[in-house]
């Protein structure tokens, strides 16, 4: 039995590029519904039909012993969609029969995140199974099994999809061409599409592959049938991860000594950028609930510091900050998906920075130009999957003063390396990347889909 949550609890997940996988053996769908819990139109139904959704957030694939993928990167989710609803039905029998249903989510680095295994099935033959819905500037996965009797119509009904024409009938309309429109060189049999050509096509171009699948079939039947050459079901993409949870950035601007407050943050680490035009000593801390101060994020004397440090959100969503400065000055505080990213080109920067390296096993190179401490720390992302913290670090990368030229050895990533200390300017590059562990696997060719829209999803709920 998957471990997991159990019907109606929920947990977050991190705000990442997440795999989702369906057991075992059922039709799958992904409805990305408003506030409202609506969709708003075809295009929010991601199915075996039309298996990607046009803002590229959702994605469908189907892998091996009846399991079906949707690769969802959350980050891309357009702003009006609040959940992702991950739907199961059966085109025979009822849900009860289905051994093994069951929700698995990963995350980047291939770990289970959380799961959910369906025990109560009935006769249901719909079934919403889970969601991934926002919360607090992040997101979270909830446990929903709602089954439905009436199968995908009662589902489609509740989420806003018209289902009053009746999609056999549409279909009927659409003119059959005589000939499909492949090259007149090409022939039938053999014949092999790109999954992105057979998105572009129009509902009757499909159809007319379709008649010529099955001309081929009946003329040469030992041969292999018409297929589209598919992508294999990727594997988990490091450079799409995202630690911590993802927000709009917020700016505050002042002079001299100040108390800083911003509301409404989600729970967990973050950034702040801090920039100050002016001399002296400029010092910055976080406050408690009794406005204690905690540690030091930035102590300087520099003029005209700059840098980025990373502090945590409590779960009451207010950061206060203690600044005591000179000068003219600005706060950002970021998510730490906008961490700069390490790369074999030249990295330029000043004073304390996040870093973000998604590659294979590297060398990084540092040239600090400052006089004082330069200090830097590794946090492995990897298998780390709670949004609301950074996993503990993993030893120094760096720890030295003065100007210095190093080169040091890093792990695979997604990690971080947070220069918590830097008063001066300084530069990186990798140099001698590895290629991730987490590559692609070659899956068979995927059979046609059937046409775009809701068209073949609809017609499975007129059932």
């Amino acid at each position: 039995m998957l471990r997991g949550l159990i019907k109606g609890d929920n947990a977050f997940v991190p705000t990442a590029a997440l795999r989702v996988a369906v057991r075992n053996g059922v039709d799958v769908a992904a409805l990305l519904v408003t506030e409202q819990g609506r969709v708003r139109g075809d295009a929010d139904i991601v199915f075996d039909g039309a298996p990607a959704h046009p803002s590229g957030a959702v994605r469908l694939s189907a892998g091996e012993d009846g399991t079906v993928w949707l690769e969802t990167g959350l980050t891309a989710v357009e702003e009006e969609i609040t959940r992702v609803l991950v739907v199961a039905s059966t085109e025979e029998g009822a849900l009860r029969d289905v051994r093994g249903l069951s929700v698995e989510v990963f995350g980047p680095d291939g770990a289970t995140v959380v799961g959910y295994e369906v025990t109560d099935a009935g006769g249901e033959t719909a079934m919403v199974l889970a969601e991934l819905y926002r919360r607090s500037g992040g997101w979270k996965f909830r446990a929903v099994g709602q089954g439905y009797v009436d199968g995908l119509t009662g589902l489609a009904v509740d989420h806003g999809v018209d289902v009053d024409e009746d999609p056999q009938e549409v279909l009927e309309r659409i003119p059959t061409p005589a000939t499909p429109p492949a090259p007149a060189e090409a022939p039938a049999q053999g014949l092999r599409l790109t999954r992105d050509q057979i998105l572009d096509m129009t509902p009757e171009q499909i159809r007319a592959l379709a008649l010529a699948q099955k001309q081929a079939r009946a003329e040469a039947p030992d041969q292999a049938p018409l297929t589209a050459s598919s992508p294999p079901a990727p594997k988990p993409d490091p450079s799409a991860w995202t630690c911590g949870p993802v927000f709009k950035p917020r700016t505050v601007t002042g002079r001299d000594n100040d108390v800083i407050t911003v509301k409404d943050l989600p729970h967990g680490p973050v950034m702040v950028e801090l920039t100050l035009k002016g001399d002296g000593y400029t010092g910055l801390w976080p406050l408690d609930e009794s406005n204690a101060k905690g540690r030091y994020l930035v102590s300087t004397t520099e003029k005209d510091f700059r840098g980025r440090v990373i502090t945590s959100v409590p779960e009451h969503g207010r950061l206060r900050l203690r600044l005591e400065a000179s000068g003219s000055w600005q706060v950002r505080i970021l998510p730490l998906a906008e961490a700069r990213r390490l790369s074999k080109d030249r990295l330029e920067s000043w004073g304390p920075d996040v870093l973000l390296h998604t590659g294979g096993t590297a060398d990084v190179t540092f040239h600090y130009k400052g006089d004082s401490n330069f200090i830097g720390h590794v946090y492995r992302l990897a298998g780390h999957t709670d949004p609301t913290t950074l996993p503990k670090p993993g030893g120094s990368v760096v720890s030295e003063i003065g100007a210095r030229r190093e080169t040091l050895p890093l792990p695979e990533g997604p990690l971080l390396v947070y220069l918590s200390a830097a008063d001066g300017p300084w530069d990186a590059r990798l140099k001698d990347v590895q290629p991730h562990s987490s590559g692609q696997d070659a899956d068979g060719p995927a059979k046609l889909p059937a046409p775009r829209g809701a068209l073949g999803w609809l017609r499975r709920a007129r059932r």
